[in-house]
């Protein structure tokens, strides 16, 4: 009988993982909507009481999103003022859910990778994670690939799905 072969084990398949890229620490959304008038109005002088009188504590080394929930107009300020309040406490603010304020991490993490040792190889973008990958960074990851790779994937090496394969130079 013969001896069976791990061809995939043997290949010169480079995996990128971006969960591995997954930054680190806890993620916290803001609704200001707790802080209008009513639930739909903002109030200055009332909105500011509340943002001294809030423990800002609670988000110490946190990535913070900013949003409100509510049906209503909010003066870009607002959101200005919350994050003066984050200075020095939050690792990371931002305007949006925690599904942008992840793809903004990434942006960040991803665009510190050498990719030196991706040159010409082929590449699998794994595609299953037991983190919170965002869409777009599987999107801001092709894109830094293809200039260098040799071939992408998505996926499992046992069942990937063809992306990408550099032209064969003549």
């Amino acid at each position: 009988m013969a001896e069976i072969v791990n061809k995939i084990a043997n290949s010169p398949l480079i995996t990128f993982n971006l969960e591995d890229y997954y930054p680190k620490g806890k993620r916290v959304q803001i609704d200001i909507k707790e802080w209008l008038f009513q639930g739909i109005i903002l109030k200055e002088k009332d909105f500011r009481l509340e943002l001294k009188a809030h423990d800002w504590k609670q988000y110490e080394d946190a990535y913070v999103s900013l949003h409100c929930s509510a049906d209503s107009i909010i003066p870009s300020w607002a959101y200005l003022l919350l994050t003066t309040y984050l200075e020095n406490i939050a690792q990371k603010v931002v305007f949006g859910s925690i599904e942008v304020l992840n793809s903004l991490l990434y942006q960040e993490a991803l665009s510190k990778i050498d990719l030196t040792d991706y040159k010409d190889k082929p590449i699998i973008i794994k595609g299953c994670s037991d983190k919170p990958v965002p869409e777009n960074a599987y999107l801001l990851a092709l894109q830094m690939l293809q200039p260098i790779a040799k071939s992408i994937m998505y996926g499992e090496a046992c069942s990937a799905v063809p992306l990408y394969k550099k032209p064969k130079k003549r």
